[in-house]
């Protein structure tokens, strides 16, 4: 199998041709379903206003410039788009099981409101739900509305003095959870067997350490100016390796089938891991391939460096 490569194409379609067992490691923000963009727009609902803006959500500019679903929706067709959700999670959760070695594990960033849709999807396929870490981002903005400004605005003086203090919305999304799977290890041996014939199935507690983390499943790592811009959903670089020595060792594959900007792979290429990515939107596409020549140009200059010395 070709490594240290990055497609622009549909893995859902092109994951299909990898070898079985050839991959050690996945890890991958995958797209949330909640309309983050058009791209992670998953359900087939034509509703006209999904998408749209009101004129305070222009005057928020991107912290809250899209409309998504009110919590009970607009329609039955909306309360279709969970299982619509898992259903296309199904589709290429058997690709993932296939590709990975025995005790191979995969990292999934999803968001918290659809998350269970994806661990279904991931255990009808054969996968051990493993963990849930929760990934405290230190910051994140707060987009619940005061009620007593929505009733000021609508000149109700009484609602907006009774309703002082209340909101409508959710809570400040401090963590995001990464879901941990594990594709299940040879029937008839045991963990520690697995790890000696495919160097799978065991976690790296001493990367936790390394990186300031405790044996547990909080990290806490929050992301700089430098991971940020190049994606809407960009992960901080930090996090990705992280996850990557959490679960692998050096030339090992990991595979990125959602890689966004590349930064799962960028990642990779720093811990002399081999990677494998898949991105269809070609915009994305051509900044993850600058940034892994960059990567390439910044190592054969440490390389040339090293061997004038």
């Amino acid at each position: 199998m070709k490594t240290d490569v990055l497609y622009n194409d549909d893995s859902i379609v092109r994951l299909k041709e990898l070898p079985e067992n050839s991959v050690h490691l996945i890890a991958s923000d995958i797209p949330y379903g909640i309309g983050v963009d058009d791209w992670d727009v998953i359900h087939d609902n034509t509703n006209s206003a999904y998408m749209g803006a009101s004129p305070a959500q222009q005057r928020a500019g991107k912290v809250f410039a899209r409309r998504g679903k009110p919590l009970n929706g607009w329609s039955e067709a909306d309360r279709q788009i969970p299982r619509q959700y898992y259903e296309w999670c199904m589709k290429w959760a058997g690709s993932w099981f296939s590709v990975l070695v025995p005790g191979g594990n995969a990292f999934v960033f999803a968001g918290r409101r659809l998350a269970h849709r994806c661990i279904s999807a991931m255990e009808d396929t054969g996968f051990i739900f493993k963990d849930m870490i929760a990934w405290d981002k230190v910051v994140a903005p707060y987009r619940a509305q005061h009620l007593s400004l929505i009733y000021e605005r609508r000149q109700n003086v009484k609602a907006s003095e009774q309703w002082e203090g209340w909101r409508v919305g959710n809570l400040r999304p401090l963590f995001e959870p990464i879901l941990w799977f594990m594709k299940p290890y040879r029937i008839g041996g045991t963990l520690a067997d697995n790890v000696l014939q495919y160097g799978t199935g065991a976690y790296h507690e001493q990367a936790l350490l390394d990186y300031g983390q405790g044996s547990n499943n909080i990290i806490h790592i929050q992301a700089h100016a430098d991971d940020s811009g190049l994606h809407p959903t960009q992960k901080p670089l930090k996090l990705m390796k992280l996850l990557i020595e959490l679960a692998s060792v050096p030339g090992q594959v990991v595979l990125d089938p959602f890689c966004g900007s590349g930064t799962t792979l960028v990642a990779a290429m720093q811990l002399d891991r081999r990677f494998v990515g898949f991105e269809s939107n070609r915009d994305y596409y051509q900044i993850a391939e600058e940034r892994l020549s960059r990567e390439r140009q910044r190592q054969s200059e440490c390389l040339f460096t090293a061997t004038e010395w």
